[in-house]
This record gives C-alpha cells, sequence and structure tokens, in this order.
C-alpha cells in the first residue's frame, strides 16, 4: 500500500497526457500515409490492398508497435507496410515507385495544411492561451507528419524510398535486391537502434519544415520550441 501511495505522489498526469497526445498525433500521421499507398494501388489496377481490409481508417489495421513507439518517442518511424502486388500494375516498376511515393506525399501535404492552419492562427488569432495551445498543436502535428514522411524517404528496405530508387534500376538487380529485403531491414533496425540515421534525418526534417514554413508564412525560428532548426 506505502509503494502505491508513493507511487501516485509522484505520478505526473501531464507526462501521461502529452504521451496520450502524441499517440494520437502518431496515429492521424499514420493512417493518412498507409491509405495512399492503398488508394493509390487501387487506382493503378491492384485491388490486394482494398480485399486484406487495409483501404480503412481502423488504426489497429495499419499499427506496426515498434514504427508506433518510434513515432511517439523519436518523432519518425513507420506503420505496417500496406500489401502490393505490382504484378497487377500495367508497369510495375513505375506503378510501384508512384504508389511508394503516395504515402510521404500525404504526410507532407498533411503538414502544409497544419502549418496553414498554424500561420492562420499566428498572424490573425494569438490574442489567449487556448489559441497558443492550438498553434502549438499544429506545428507538433506537423514535424511528426514531416518526420514519417522524411523517414519512408530513406532509399533503405523496406521504406518507401528504396522502392522508388529500385524503380531506376535495371530489371534483374531490381529482383535480386527485392530478395534480399528481409535482411537489409535488418540493418535498417540496426542504423535506428544506434542513432546513424538521427543526424541526417534531423537535417531533412528541417530542410522540409524550411521549405513548408516558407510556403505558409510561417516563421520557421518558431519550430525551435519544438527541437526543429
Amino acid at each position: 500500500m506505502d509503494q502505491l501511495s508513493t507511487f501516485l505522489e509522484n505520478f505526473d498526469v501531464t507526462v501521461l497526457l502529452v504521451y496520450l497526445l502524441r499517440t494520437a498525433i502518431a496515429l492521424m500521421c499514420i493512417v493518412p500515409h498507409e491509405l495512399a499507398h492503398g488508394y493509390t494501388a487501387l487506382r493503378l489496377g491492384d485491388h490486394t490492398a482494398q480485399r486484406q481490409g487495409r483501404l480503412t481508417l481502423n488504426p489497429l489495421s495499419h499499427i506496426d508497435p515498434l514504427g508506433l513507439l518510434l513515432m511517439i518517442f523519436a518523432g519518425f518511424g513507420w506503420a505496417k507496410p500496406v500489401p502490393v502486388n505490382m504484378g497487377n500494375f500495367r508497369h510495375p516498376k513505375q506503378g510501384m515507385a508512384v504508389t511508394a511515393l503516395a504515402g510521404p506525399v500525404c504526410n507532407l501535404l498533411i503538414a502544409l495544411v497544419a502549418l496553414g492552419l498554424a500561420s492562420v492562427v499566428y498572424h490573425f488569432f494569438l490574442t489567449t492561451q487556448a489559441a497558443v495551445y492550438g498553434m502549438l498543436l499544429l506545428m507538433y502535428i506537423a514535424v511528426m507528419s514531416t518526420g514519417l514522411g522524411m523517414f519512408n524517404l530513406i532509399p533503405i528496405p523496406p521504406l518507401d524510398g528504396s522502392k522508388i530508387l529500385l524503380s531506376l534500376l535495371p530489371d534483374r538487380v531490381y529482383a535480386q535486391i527485392l530478395r534480399y529485403e528481409r535482411y537489409v531491414m535488418l540493418v535498417l533496425f540496426a542504423l535506428v537502434f544506434f542513432g546513424v540515421l538521427d543526424a541526417p534525418l534531423s537535417a531533412l526534417i528541417s530542410w522540409a519544415m524550411k521549405g513548408l514554413c516558407a510556403l505558409t508564412q510561417f516563421p520557421f525560428e518558431l519550430m525551435s520550441m519544438l527541437g526543429v532548426g
């Protein structure tokens, strides 16, 4: 009983609320990312994702536990890959590249909308504490969505960037690399675990955020409050 009392006395509800909010934002970024893959594949002639129930807003269908945890604690990560049968595309490699690109593009569009709304709040409505919190929330959505998009553009299997890069290679090389995708994925996990990707990824996110801030007329200097810059 004493241990429970001590735990409750030291328990910080604010920290819990922050991580719950980060989880909600992560899901807001992940679900559209995966839906973009699935709908793009569908439009290009592949119904695999639709048949397997992946064209849904249910986050449980898209969550990869490790990728979600990274999103919450590190600001970047991944989801459960949408199943795609590139053989159903009229032009398999090109169709796969467009399908892969759809996810990161969707995340950048989410970030653009979030920063656009944040810019409106900053320039016209920043008169109350509620408005400040609302602006910070929109900024965080933009940062996390950009982080997901930029991370997935890294050209290492199974990330989206690898499928875009592989579309430029000869068919024989493409097929050979796909055979060893699961082993390359272990290399990716190691790079993430040892923090090798932290610096280049932070630079990519900062570069993307500068461009998005310029487009929306939102002051990039404020992003330093969220560790960007």
